[in-house]
């Protein structure tokens, strides 16, 4: 019997099901690892208007949930989604350290999609100051780059590369940052620094396509990848082409959103 590999996800559960920890369970799948989630909050959408509301879970039944993985079952690789409070991130650093785990893929969730201001200050100070350093792979957008990087914008590839280069300062092994729909060019460019050298994969910018659980989705498969025993350069080709085909099947799941297709790359 072939080898089964595991991962686990910390992270907010999205009702609609395009983002947080049912698109990381779906990308998990997809590239054939089976998948693990601990919540941290239940984001709800307001069907008038589809303004967010954001139901914490406790600290301790958070911790609860993480025991049951990494006391009983173990995880060939786990990933970071929304922790919101610094509390929470001390939590999950401390289980870093108390069950051993590997293959760790932060990503940093600051801002939610459409918003660029930075949501829980306090969470993200502790990411920075605490989190960061555990990272094997860091996956911010550039928002979250430019505040982990100190920087005051990041506009264009050279900007991409310095706040790569800063992050990877903070003790990240791995960085890769994501231009997303925010540059104003025709391409989408994707960054991974490895402490020396860079990788940059750059693809024509897809119009009339979703993009909600983009970030989540590309970390996620990044986990998968590495689960399987992937090097982090294979994970992010591997990942390139998973997230191009997902985006570019795309759905519309009402007036406000859609989704990714996650199981497109099987059509």
């Amino acid at each position: 019997m072939a080898e089964k590999f595991k991962a686990l996800t910390i992270a907010g559960s999205d009702t609609s099901g395009s983002a947080g920890m049912e698109a990381d369970l779906k990308s998990f799948e997809e590239i054939g690892v089976y998948g693990m989630a601990v919540l941290t909050v239940i984001v709800a959408q307001s069907p008038k208007n589809w303004a967010h509301d954001i139901f914490p879970i406790d600290i301790t039944t958070v911790e609860r949930q993480i025991a049951t993985v990494g006391g009983s079952i173990g995880a060939d690789a786990i990933k970071t989604g929304m922790l919101g409070s610094a509390a929470l991130v001390e939590l999950v650093v401390d289980s870093i350290k108390k069950y051993k785990f590997k293959n760790i893929v932060i990503d940093p969730v600051m801002v939610c999609k459409g918003i660029d201001a930075i949501m829980v200050p306090e969470a993200a100070a502790a990411i920075k100051t605490k989190l960061v350093k555990y990272a094997d792979v860091i996956t911010p957008n550039t928002i979250e780059a430019a505040y982990l990087a100190d920087m005051e914008k990041i506009e264009n590839v050279d900007d991409i590369k310095q706040a790569c280069i800063n992050i990877h300062k903070l003790g990240a092994k791995n960085v890769v940052i994501k231009s997303g729909s925010r540059f104003t060019s025709d391409k989408m460019t994707d960054v991974l620094f490895d402490g020396k050298d860079f990788l940059i994969e750059e693809k024509p910018k897809l119009t009339g396509v979703y993009n909600s659980g983009a970030g989540c989705s590309f970390s996620a498969a990044m986990t998968a990848c590495l689960a399987k025993g992937f090097t982090v350069h294979d994970a992010f080709k591997t990942t390139q082409t998973f997230m191009q085909k997902a985006v570019a099947e795309s759905f519309k799941l009402n007036q406000y959103t859609g989704a990714l297709c996650h199981w497109a790359a099987r059509q």
